[in-house]
């Protein structure tokens, strides 16, 4: 289920068919009820009621235990479970003991899909009702110990993991909403630095426009010399402000790292990621574009790889045109190799390439692999590389 994601619905038809595969892989043990109609005795209309009644059973429980913790109404859920303990009440009672086990399904699927304030009381609830129908049943006390534990144990070990499951679905809201407010408490402070830069400039604009005004009909040489002086201002704003949003829009590796990590993890991907680099003499044209490259690729590889496991690399290296920082970024995802390349690594291209580095990215065996190379200087040695 790792390629799932915890507490995440399925995003893709691969992600789709693991979870049918997981929760389909436990219905192996109503190999009883199907041996039963097979090598039963039963009549061709009993055993075809039994089909239909099997067949009703589990598609009713694939459905309740697939969309657990979607949050349907608790009385929706205990309506269902009500069909599922029906149902097998009465299979049970007219095909015999070998269909008592359904009752452990109805009991996982009360763990599952139930907080634990009401699962504790159905799960119970189920259990007794499994023991009265066993009591009932011909030879159904000999199934009863068989039964009557994985019920109690199955039930209560899927309420830790529906808590677990629900814990996993906070925490992921948890930091989708800390980026939100991240990102407002940076719009805010831009804003803020923007009126700090362009209040007094405009306010000394706005007068200086009054006085020319003023001076324009009697003193036409102090008119131009205020028009210049308004002309010099507004040119220095205009430097102050692209420098302001240039700092802003200029991204660290060290920040690009870890929101890697925050973002691989939350799409539910393995990310081996190196330790803190050390970027010493690492010119800042250099790190902003492999920044910018790292952002690009982990981006990719959660929006459309399909990916288990992303490895991202980070080395110095000595080549014949002088030290190199190589980025690698790797995943196995069937997604990322098809078609050509798109905006976002053309632009990846132009924004090494100004910076005097070189953008390479294509298929492999098992995925996708990106590497970019930047100028780099100092000692040449490792600057980190994935565990």
């Amino acid at each position: 289920m790792s390629s799932v994601g915890m507490g995440q619905r399925p995003r893709n038809r691969r992600q789709r068919v693991v979870k049918f595969l997981w929760i389909g892989i436990w219905l192996a043990y109503l190999g009883a009820p199907v041996d039963d109609l097979l090598h039963g005795g039963h009549g061709d209309g009993v055993v075809v009621l039994g089909w239909i009644g099997l067949a009703a059973f589990v598609a009713w429980y694939f459905a309740l235990v697939s969309r657990a913790g979607r949050g349907e109404h608790n009385a929706v859920v205990l309506g269902s479970l009500a069909v599922l303990a029906a149902q097998s009440t009465v299979l049970s009672l007219t095909l015999g003991r070998q269909w008592l086990v359904l009752y452990v399904y109805v009991a996982i699927a009360s763990g599952a899909a139930l907080p634990f304030r009401l699962a504790r009381w159905t799960i119970p609830a189920v259990s007794a009702l499994l023991t009265g129908a066993a009591l009932v049943v011909p030879g159904g006390t000999s199934f009863l110990t068989g039964l009557l534990f994985p019920a109690l144990l199955g039930g209560f070990s899927m309420t830790g993991v529906r808590e677990l499951i629900r814990t996993t679905t906070e925490l992921r809201e948890a930091r989708a909403t800390v980026a939100r407010l991240a990102a407002n408490e940076e719009r805010l402070r831009l804003a803020r630095d923007l009126h700090d830069l362009l209040g007094h400039s405009l306010s000394l604009i706005t007068l200086k426009s009054e006085l020319a005004g003023r001076m324009l009909p009697g003193h036409p040489d102090k008119a131009a010399q205020q028009v210049a002086d308004i002309e010099q201002v507004s040119r220095q704003a205009l430097v102050d402000v692209r420098a302001a949003v240039a700092g802003y829009r200029r991204p660290r590796l060290l920040e690009e790292l870890a929101g890697a990590q925050v973002a691989l993890t939350a799409a539910g991907i393995t990310a081996e990621l190196p330790a803190e680099p050390d970027l010493t003499g690492v010119p800042e044209d250099s790190e902003t574009a492999l920044a910018w490259a790292l952002r690009e690729a982990v981006t990719n590889v959660v929006r459309h790889s399909g990916a288990r496991r992303c490895t991202v690399e980070l080395l110095r290296r000595r080549t014949l045109d002088g030290p190199l920082v190589e980025l690698a970024v790797e995943d196995d995802g069937p997604g990322g190799a098809g078609g050509g390349p798109g905006n976002g690594l053309t632009g990846l291209t132009e924004r090494l390439t100004q910076a005097g580095g070189t953008l390479e990215a294509g298929g492999t065996r098992h995925g996708f692999r990106l590497i970019a190379r930047a100028p780099a200087t100092g000692v040449p040695a490792d600057v980190g590389s994935g565990a």
